[in-house]
């Protein structure tokens, strides 16, 4: 095997390692952002699509057990600094932590909850962005 073909293995392989960046660059590095989307066309995407309609859906429904653990998290560990601590500032850093805490205890629970170990979570936002550039641009076939 000669340099070239390891350089380009290793090119392959970082290639591999950074591809969320393509992600990023079609999500964030546009250079006239998308217009914002409403919760009704989330549903008329969900409706459309049967592979990643219903992916991105159960997408949507994990936000509430990330947000509920942030919740329990943030009240059980302020609750417990306001008893026991002296300090104000330890009383909100110890409720940042918990709510920090709890939002990924949550976020974990919705992962097995509905099982989004299996899905494609970036393909199903990535096919959304594009659903609804098409949208936007008028190219959608209805």
């Amino acid at each position: 095997m000669g340099i070239g073909e390891h350089f380009e293995g290793v090119k392959a392989h970082w290639a591999q390692n950074f591809g969320f960046l393509d992600y990023f660059k079609k999500v964030y590095g546009r250079d006239k952002p998308l217009p914002k989307w409403s919760d009704a066309d989330v549903q008329e995407f969900i409706a459309s699509d049967p592979i990643y309609g219903p992916q991105l859906k159960a997408l949507r429904e994990s936000r509430k057990f990330a947000l509920g653990g942030a919740l329990v998290g943030g009240a059980h560990l302020g609750g417990v600094a306001l008893k026991y601590s002296k300090s104000p500032h330890g009383i909100v850093l110890a409720t940042g932590f918990g709510a920090l805490c709890g939002a990924v205890v949550g976020s974990e629970v919705a992962e097995h909850w509905y099982q989004l170990y299996k899905t494609d979570k970036q393909g199903a936002n990535l096919r959304f962005i594009y659903w609804w550039e098409d949208k936007v641009a008028g190219n959608q076939k209805s």
